[in-house]
């Protein structure tokens, strides 16, 4: 079978465009890997001067489907909860790309603290900033499985978990903001109650790069 090539017209247009988010060129193997390979979260090796994502096959072997970059990019996402009488709540917001609903995030700026960065995106796609008295730990860089990766452009995120805390009565008011469609809080006893309610609420489903990483966190 030969190898799938795949880059959305999404990705072409921000090129054309100039868009910071997208590489320039179209042979990735013209770009200076030291640098990135260093600052990776996770290695990746390169055959030939082109990336390949560690957790290949993705069913893309060339190209980036639709994401911007070659390799690894890295990103944060916020899991913020907060509990009432009725019990634990989890935010989320809905992507305006119809990937599904997600945990607050996006990518880490160059030379920009992974935490910082879950902060800034928690702020800018919900509204909520960090006005509360909480408790945040970030967690161990990993490997999402994101449906816009191909073998050679893929992501990686630094999860941060910020625990509002316990006695609210009413949860703090948020709204979706940037490319974030919409954000609500949805109970979260489990994950498996979290897909439950956006399923029944909203006919909606968890963004794949998230699932994995939903059902650790709230079921462990």
């Amino acid at each position: 079978m030969t190898p799938r090539t795949y880059t959305d017209p999404s990705v072409l247009a921000g090129i054309a465009a100039g868009a910071s988010w997208a590489d320039p060129t179209m042979n990735p193997a013209a770009i200076d890997w030291t640098p990135r390979r260093a600052a990776a979260a996770i290695p990746f090796p390169l055959v030939d001067g082109r990336p390949v994502n560690p957790y290949a096959p993705t069913g893309i072997r060339y190209g980036r489907n639709e994401l911007g970059h070659w390799g690894e990019q890295q990103c944060a996402d916020a899991i913020v909860t907060a509990t009432t009488d009725h019990g634990r709540w989890l935010l989320l917001v809905e992507r305006s790309d119809g990937h599904g609903w997600a945990l607050p995030g996006g990518y880490v700026d160059p030379g920009e603290d992974p935490t910082d960065a879950a902060f800034r995106e928690l702020a800018e796609e919900t509204g909520l900033f960090e006005q509360f008295s909480c408790a945040d730990e970030t967690l161990p860089a990993r490997y999402v499985p994101d449906p816009r990766a191909s073998d050679e452009a893929w992501m990686v995120t630094t999860p941060v978990r910020i625990n509002l805390g316990d006695g609210w009565n009413v949860l703090p008011p948020v709204e979706g903001r940037d490319d974030a469609r919409r954000a609500v809080w949805v109970p979260a006893v489990d994950y498996a109650c979290v897909t439950r309610h956006l399923a029944e609420v909203y006919s909606g489903t968890v963004f794949p790069a998230h699932r994995d990483l939903l059902a650790d966190v709230l079921n462990d």
